[in-house]
């Protein structure tokens, strides 16, 4: 019996100008620079890459920054339009260079033993698990994070730095080196590694004598600059960072704590709506009411109320085979209601066969890891799925 690995059903593409960090080895996302004097020059690589992928029977899950989406998201569209598919999925995530970098490699790591829909939920899921930012000098020209007036009148004042966070929550700081340890957002689950790059080395000093003493890693990787860096950041002075967990589990917990349903039209697990692919609204079911079908000669006596039956004769009088209450008195009579034909099948055919995740199970890992959590039984009428807009049906 063979224990190869199945083929992934997905591929995961970034839309930037944001090369690999390295961290996740060989694996890597499939970059598009979006380099050229017009947008067709600078969509017509990764329409070229989609139309690949989807003809081999791969899906594309395709990342882009929130803060640099232009370009990306007409890509995207035209990738879709030409292409008449509804099998390519643009994710958009507001993380700084570094971290997105590390996201897609994680991403694409983790496509080959999760479903589509799942590596399109872990966009969101993933970066709840990072503690990333920068060290700045000033946040003046700052305007991917929020900022205060405070921040700003503070940037004025020689002495005074600052620690901007984008995962798992976005914040600005001003830095008290006596009050780091204490005023992280988040500590990555033991044992920890640090990522980090900057384009100017001398301007690390701070940053080399307080952060890593609050993270504690066991292993600090320092990187080339990101070429998007000071856009992002909006100053060349700055320290990136990435903390994560180096835990051999850390990805697997990742993916078993999402909860997602299966799309009712294109099948695909989804954890929020719509869905990336076919932008459905509506989620598929475990299972339908259905209406018992009464037997000869009690047409009259029963009547089907939400899959029961209720005892009590068409014009409310009672019956010769309506039951007793446990305290001895006959319970008053219901009147028939009209019973409801059977809700017709839903649309959508269901999820293809659900892939592991490497290694061990978490903690408390989830029911099923890679499918869809079923939803409640419907009650009564089904109801009806809304159409979305896509080219393949």
């Amino acid at each position: 019996m063979s224990t190869a690995l199945p083929r992934s059903a997905s591929t995961v593409a970034l839309l930037a100008d944001i090369p690999s960090t390295g961290h996740v080895g060989e694996v890597r996302a499939r970059r598009f620079a979006m380099h050229g004097d017009g947008i067709g020059e600078r969509s017509a690589a990764f329409v070229a890459f989609a139309q690949q992928e989807i003809d081999a029977g791969r899906k594309v899950v395709a990342l882009y920054p929130v803060w640099r989406a232009t370009d990306a998201e007409r890509a995207i569209n035209f990738a879709r339009g030409s292409l008449r598919t509804d099998h390519i999925a643009g994710m958009a995530l507001d993380l700084s260079p570094l971290a997105l970098s590390l996201v897609a490699d994680q991403l694409a790591y983790l496509a080959p033993y999760l479903q589509p829909g799942m590596v399109a939920a872990l966009c969101g899921e993933l970066p709840k698990h990072l503690l990333a930012g920068a060290w700045l000098r000033t946040v003046a020209g700052l305007s991917t994070i929020p900022t205060t007036l405070k921040h700003h009148v503070g940037s004025l004042a020689p002495s005074v730095s600052f620690l901007a966070y984008c995962a798992p929550t976005q914040q600005v700081q001003r830095m008290r080196p006596a009050d780091v340890a204490a005023t992280l957002p988040f500590r990555p689950v033991q044992p920890v590694q640090l990522l980090c790059s900057t384009p100017d080395p001398a301007h690390t000093g701070v940053f080399d004598d307080h952060l890593p003493q609050a993270i504690q890693p066991v292993a600090t990787r320092t990187l080339p600059v990101q070429p998007l860096g000071p856009v992002y950041w909006g100053t060349p002075k700055y320290v990136e960072f990435v903390a994560l967990s180096a835990h051999p589990q850390a990805l697997a917990y990742a993916a078993g704590s999402i909860r997602a349903s299966a799309c009712s039209w294109c099948g695909e697990p989804m954890s929020a709506k719509p869905c990336p692919f076919c932008a459905a609204n509506s989620t598929r079911t475990s299972s339908r009411t259905t209406t018992p079908r009464p037997g000869p000669g009690a047409a009259q006596d029963r009547a089907p109320r939400n899959g029961r039956a209720v005892d009590g004769a068409p014009n409310g009088g009672p019956t010769a085979a309506a039951s007793t209450a446990p305290n001895g008195h006959r319970p008053a009579p219901v009147p028939a209601p009209i019973a409801e034909p059977l809700p017709g099948p839903l649309r959508g055919t269901g999820p293809g066969p659900s892939h592991g995740v490497v290694g061990a199970p978490p903690a408390h890992p989830p029911e099923t890891l890679g499918r869809p959590q079923e939803g409640s039984p419907l009650t009564g009428r089904a109801p009806r799925p809304e159409i979305p807009r896509t080219y393949s049906r």
